[in-house]
């Protein structure tokens, strides 16, 4: 096998990052709702568990997996969602990548764990309300939302919790791997499309 990416490898990962970045813009809706800010990774983590595992099945070369983390993290930070999602999906879409490449993309144990890693990129949406809270409110304000909106907010992300939502979207990552091998073997597989 050819480990160098070539066109027909960046034509699939357009392909799937467009999928998987459409999903969870939309997802994002959810976020309208004070108390879903620190949920809305995990939630993404989830539901695109299904489009990743279907992507997982494309890929096996080295480095499509992290090139999926830093395109989606650029086009959530393009969309207005923040930045912080570019550099998080570049360390966690390259640890899901080594991950993976150890079961040379084909084992599922080593695509279950490295999606659930690779999910916590979307975590970085959360640096800016734990790191940076009075700019990250004032901000918010400034855009529209109501000061009681990003209060709210802060109430939900105190300190102490930034550990507990990351390993969320970790355990989320995991559900939404296995939701995604199932959906796969009961209707892609039996489509034929697998």
């Amino acid at each position: 096998m050819n480990s160098k990416i070539g066109a027909k490898d960046l034509i699939t990962l357009g392909i799937f990052t467009v999928i998987y970045f459409v999903i969870g813009a939309a997802l994002s809706l959810l976020v309208s709702i004070p108390i879903m800010v620190p949920f809305f990774p995990a939630v993404w983590a989830l539901i695109n568990g299904t489009v990743f595992m279907l992507y997982t099945t494309k890929v096996e070369k080295f480095g499509l997996v992290t090139l999926m983390g830093v395109l989606t993290g650029l086009l959530v930070g393009l969309t207005g969602m923040g930045f912080w999602c570019a550099p998080t999906g570049l360390v966690f879409g390259l640890l899901g990548d080594l991950i993976m490449k150890k079961g040379n993309y084909k084992s599922f144990k080593h695509n279950l764990i490295g999606y659930a890693v690779f999910s916590i990129w979307t975590s970085g949406s959360l640096i800016p309300w734990y790191f940076f809270a009075q700019d990250t409110l004032a901000k918010y304000t400034q855009g529209g939302y109501s000061a009681d909106y990003g209060t709210q907010v802060l109430a939900y992300t105190p300190w102490w919790s930034l550990l507990l939502f990351v390993g969320l979207n970790f355990i989320c990552g995991l559900l939404g791997a296995l939701i995604g091998k199932r959906i796969m073997k009961k209707h892609f597989e039996k489509a034929g499309i697998l």
